[in-house]
């Protein structure tokens, strides 16, 4: 029997369990996290007196922003013109013209831009097209 001081072997902690849980958890939280659209592209919406309700069907939104340069569904449209703009239409949106289409212009956009995204949507064959506004500070609150 051996009285003395018991000496264990060096102790040693596994951590790659704990490393196959932090990259499954940090997986979950990439694939589960919510992007906004609109932060690639910093448009400050005109005022209006009321807000119309915001339709629930998902549509194709091209905004406009302050120096007149165009983005379909985030997507830069090089060239301003309309029939350029045309052809952005018609490769991103396909064949389907009953989509809802959002003009999202910023407030400093020269009036201009705004008709000829107007322009090239009509002559593509899209009906369904709304322009997105804040509400005034001084419309009255309901």
């Amino acid at each position: 029997m051996k009285l003395g001081a018991r000496r264990d072997d060096d102790f040693e902690i596994n951590v790659i369990p704990l490393i196959d849980v932090m990259l499954t958890l940090l997986m979950f939280f990439v694939l589960t996290a919510t992007f906004d659209q609109t932060a690639r592209l910093k448009v400050s919406l005109p005022q209006a007196s009321e807000a119309a309700e915001a339709e629930p069907e998902t549509g194709l939104t091209i905004q406009v922003d302050s120096d007149g340069r165009y983005f379909i569904d985030n997507n830069e449209v090089l060239n301003p013109s309309v029939d350029t703009l045309k052809e952005a239409l018609v490769q991103i949106a396909g064949d389907d013209r009953s989509r809802p289409v959002m003009i999202r212009a910023d407030a400093q956009t020269a009036h201009q831009a705004v008709v000829t995204a107007m322009d090239a949507l009509g002559q593509v064959g899209f009906t369904r097209l709304s322009i997105a506004t804040t509400p005034s500070k001084e419309a009255p609150k309901k």
